[in-house]
């Protein structure tokens, strides 16, 4: 059977002007398709098997070809907007056709000249069209365990939830809300800790060392804060989590920690506007 969409081998039935008519070794009905003329390798002879993706043609036909694509039926890559027209998006999946990401398929509005991760998918016309709707195709079954670290690409960013992440762009994270110190946008790439592993094999994630070894990261990033403006920060234990967040990026708890470290190490005191450097 010939299938739309992924990398397979067939074998050369014929030979003509356009090309070669492969189809599967030892079919024998009348299922076939075309090869153009030049992507035939050099000294091809009918029966060889040949390694070829199988896409459709500007023509909506059935075509091989021997390049690869960035990107196979139901999996995830990240693929350059080549232009935007009225139906959507195309990007450039290293074929001579470029790749349509529909808008209904677009969970934002993209650009050209950006990356975007998408999943590759058969539409009701039984075309070939990527889908920014990525999460029904991400694996469950991943090789990471507990505290280890991954990158991945944020997907999609909820209120009440955090942000989601596709680990390697292939598995299933979330990074919870009460773990984003700092706004995170579709797109975004993150360098993040395992912090649990769920039943159903999906993982949640940190973007912050465990607190004893975060904590001299965040003292220094106070510390810098602190010289930069002229030695007084007004943020103290009765400052807002929301306060704290915007000014220094750290969760109120991150700031006590951090704080209590510093005083510990006698670099700052605590007055009742904020935080004073204590100058040498």
């Amino acid at each position: 059977m010939i299938e739309l969409g992924i990398i397979q081998e067939l074998e050369v039935l014929k030979k003509t002007g356009n090309g070669l008519y492969l189809h599967p070794k030892g079919s024998t009905d009348q299922e076939k398709v075309l090869l153009p003329k030049n992507q035939v390798p050099e000294q091809c002879q009918i029966g060889d098997l040949l390694s070829v993706f199988i896409y459709k043609d500007s023509e909506d036909r059935l075509i091989a070809t021997t390049q690869t694509p960035l990107i196979t039926l139901h999996e995830l890559a990240v693929l350059e907007v080549i232009e935007t027209s009225q139906i959507g998006a195309f990007l450039n999946w290293g074929l001579a056709k470029d790749l349509l990401l529909p808008f209904k398929e677009q969970t934002r509005r993209v650009k050209k000249g950006e990356h975007v991760l998408v999943s590759l998918y058969i539409d009701k016309s039984h075309r070939l069209c990527a889908t920014m709707n990525v999460y029904n195709y991400l694996k469950p079954n991943h090789p990471y365990k507990k505290e280890d670290h991954v990158t991945g690409t944020i997907y999609e960013t909820s209120k009440n939830f955090g942000a989601f992440v596709a680990v390697d762009n292939q598995y299933s994270g979330l990074i919870p809300k009460k773990e984003l110190v700092s706004p995170l946008v579709p797109g975004d790439i993150v360098h993040a800790r395992i912090t649990s592993l769920r039943e159903d094999g999906k993982m949640n994630l940190s973007l912050r060392e465990k607190s004893y070894k975060q904590i001299g990261s965040d003292s220094e990033l106070i510390y810098q804060e602190l010289v930069n403006h002229n030695g007084f920060l007004p943020l103290h234990d009765k400052s807002s989590p929301e306060e704290i967040k915007k000014v220094l990026h750290l969760s109120k708890a991150s700031f006590k920690r951090a704080v209590g470290h510093l005083l510990k190490e006698k670099k700052i005191e605590l007055t009742e506007n904020g935080i004073c450097l204590i100058k040498k």
